[in-house]
């Protein structure tokens, strides 16, 4: 079988998930990856660039890249993950005399 060397580039936004593959080249940096996509075209991208490699931050976004690297693009959270905890807590109310949300699946 003849696989095609290729890296993908991944960008989730508020309303649409982009993954896109792209051929692979040796010495191939993030920045190269995002550009041979066409993201920019697509959506807007958060500037500066947040970059990681399969959900290790990149500290150096010139690094040179492997096959089937996934190059991931972040963006900044728009609520704090302890607020929404906070408020399921809130809705869904677990304690010494109260039942869990594990028995609303069984009805």
């Amino acid at each position: 079988m003849n696989e095609i060397p290729q890296v993908w580039v991944a960008y989730a936004a508020q309303d649409q998930q982009f993954l896109i593959a792209v051929p692979f080249q040796q010495g191939m940096t993030a920045f190269d990856a995002i550009e041979q996509s066409g993201i920019r075209a697509q959506t807007d991208l958060p500037e500066p660039l947040a970059l990681g490699v399969f959900g290790v931050r990149l500290q150096d976004p010139d690094q040179r890249l492997q096959f089937g690297d996934r190059v991931e693009i972040y963006r900044a959270l728009t609520i704090n993950p302890q607020d929404i905890r906070r408020k399921r807590a809130a809705e869904n109310p677990v304690g010494r005399y109260c039942r869990g949300n594990r028995f609303k699946q069984l009805k």
